[in-house]
């Protein structure tokens, strides 16, 4: 897995998980809301907020979703028109420079979810890296121009399989290897259901698919299972949704996670982090008092006398063992040998006491 680098800092396998907060349409318009929210994440512990810039009429059919009769999966608990819906979510480009600055003021990176070219390229000179979101990984003359803006890219690959994500990547890397690619689920019901549809196993097929690029995880599950289990299996970004209150009115809120929730999810995922370690087996700095209390050594089972030739009945295996003391693999090459020394019942019993 290599590195990426999004503003000042790295991901990789090396760097700790890097947490996108995605305030998405939990702004609910509202652009002093939406900088309160970029403040929260970040003392929350995130290291990027991002958005999502769309507006209505270049994203979905008003016709299109009409003529379905029905509004269905997530969307049919809105109680406006999926239209308009998107359109009351939208942000309108002149908040860029004002999320950005927030975003700075914060100590935190700014980026966003761009769904028409035109936003591609009014973001492209505010932000470190691009997102594409998992509904866009089929139109891939967007995937090539985004990749084409030279910057990181964070891929989705939601409601796909793996023709979808095989064709989205491979027109990416020949343009831009600057790669994360993020299993995701696209399911907004926050149904507990939804753990038996997220498959982290995937990331197992992209690492070896796809070795140069940086695994991730965009979910939308509640809790921290799928997280710290996807952390565990090398992903080094996570997104997931973020709001002050998920009883809010919004599309996205009710699935969003809290400054608390998020707080949790990354103290834990740091220690998961410092608890992955070293790859090398050896006994570890603070079990070195542990490895005397605990293991066995070779102690005279009585008193014994110089000269004596050792047999095994004269040898107790107990605790501790001191250190310097003949371990219990290492008794073959006792029995049979004359004690240099006097050794007193209860004595571990020492290479020098030996004569070889």
């Amino acid at each position: 897995m290599p590195d990426i680098k999004v503003q000042d800092r790295w991901i990789g396998e090396t760097h700790p998980t890097y947490f996108i907060a995605d305030i998405s349409a939990n702004h609910d318009g509202d652009l002093s809301r939406a900088k309160s929210l970029i403040h929260l994440a970040a003392e929350a512990g995130a290291e990027a907020a991002k958005f999502q810039n769309f507006r209505a009429p270049q994203i979905v059919s008003d016709r299109g979703f009409r003529s379905m009769g029905l509004q269905i999966s997530h969307q049919a608990g809105w109680k406006k028109s999926v239209f308009e819906v998107y359109q009351g979510a939208s942000i309108p480009f002149e908040w860029t420079p004002e999320l950005k600055a927030t975003c700075a003021q914060a100590g935190i990176d700014y980026f966003s979810s761009p769904y028409d070219f035109e936003a591609v390229d009014m973001l492209d000179p505010h932000v470190p890296a691009h997102k594409i979101g998992s509904g866009e990984i089929t139109w891939l003359e967007m995937v090539r121009y985004i990749a084409g803006k030279g910057k990181p890219v964070f891929l989705a690959t939601g409601a796909s399989d793996i023709g979808d994500v095989q064709r989205a990547v491979e027109a990416i890397l020949p343009i831009n290897s600057q790669l994360v690619l993020m299993q995701c689920n696209t399911n907004y019901t926050a149904s507990l259901e939804n753990f038996d549809h997220i498959h982290l196993n995937v990331l197992k097929t992209y690492a070896a698919m796809y070795p140069d690029a940086v695994l991730g995880l965009s979910d939308h599950t509640p809790g921290h299972a799928t997280v710290l289990g996807a952390v565990a299996m090398g992903a080094r970004a996570v997104e997931k949704h973020f709001t002050d209150d998920t009883a809010r009115v919004g599309p996205d809120h009710p699935f969003s996670m809290t400054p608390d929730s998020w707080r949790e999810m990354v103290d834990r995922t740091r220690e998961l982090e410092r608890a992955f370690g070293s790859p090398d087996k050896r006994v570890a700095d603070n079990e070195a008092d542990t490895v005397i209390v605990q293991r066995r050594c070779l102690r005279a089972a009585r008193d014994l006398a110089a000269g004596e030739v050792i047999n095994r009945g004269m040898l107790d295996i107990l605790r501790p063992a001191t250190p310097g003391a003949i371990l219990p693999h290492e008794i073959e090459a006792v029995l049979g040998v004359t004690l240099r020394e006097g050794v007193a019942a209860g004595e571990a019993l020492r290479w020098t006491m030996v004569r070889s």
